[in-house]
């Protein structure tokens, strides 16, 4: 694997103290106003230091399953947030976006805990990080289980922007060479598939 550190843009960091603090606040709330929750919140926000460690966690546990244990998959995602500062950035964004387009979603807690198309996307950026690090097969894995779970099929190659939300998100597809530039929105059942051509950009 690349171990170089790859850095953030310095506005990076704002942006997600942010939003992790925004997440620390509403944890807090949900705890005190729903005790039956308390402990959810707990192991997935309030005992982490950090928006990269709380995404590995939540993320580790959608995709375990009897073949690969969540610390397994926790220690393998925690990998690339820890290399890689943009990622917690992007999600940062990604749950600024949702928020600002959604009028069903009034916290960033609810993006981070319950939203599927909003996972699905977290996921593939570690996919496309362990693509890009010489490590294919496991990033095919992490995409075969992102779409059993998710229902979305995105290749591990294909390049996702900042500030995207996939709206329900079942059934979208997004292949190889397809890029998602900054602040688009997907709704669900959409396919950025092949257009015929054998080699270069074979998708939209």
């Amino acid at each position: 694997m690349n171990n170089s550190h790859q850095l953030a843009p310095p506005h990076c960091a704002d942006i997600t103290e942010s939003v992790w603090s925004a997440l620390r606040t509403e944890a807090k709330k949900l705890s005190a106003n729903e005790p039956l929750l308390a402990s959810y919140a707990h192991s997935c926000v309030l005992k982490h230091r950090e928006l990269g460690a709380a995404l590995a966690f939540i993320l580790s546990n959608k995709l375990a399953d009897g073949v690969m244990p969540a610390m397994m998959l926790y220690e393998l995602f925690l990998e690339a947030y820890t290399h890689t500062d943009s990622m917690a950035c992007s999600a940062a964004n990604d749950m600024s976006a949702v928020l600002a387009r959604d009028p069903a979603v009034t916290e960033h807690l609810t993006v981070l805990l319950y939203l599927k198309g909003f996972h699905a996307i977290q996921i593939h950026r570690i996919a496309h990080f362990l693509w890009h690090n010489h490590r294919q097969s496991i990033a095919l894995y992490v995409q075969s289980r992102n779409s059993s779970v998710s229902g979305v099929d995105i290749h591990p190659a294909a390049r996702i922007g900042q500030g995207v939300m996939f709206d329900h998100a079942t059934g979208i597809v997004v292949g190889e060479t397809a890029v998602i530039e900054d602040n688009v929105s997907i709704l669900q059942g959409v396919t950025l598939g092949g257009t015929g051509k054998d080699s270069g950009d074979r998708h939209p």
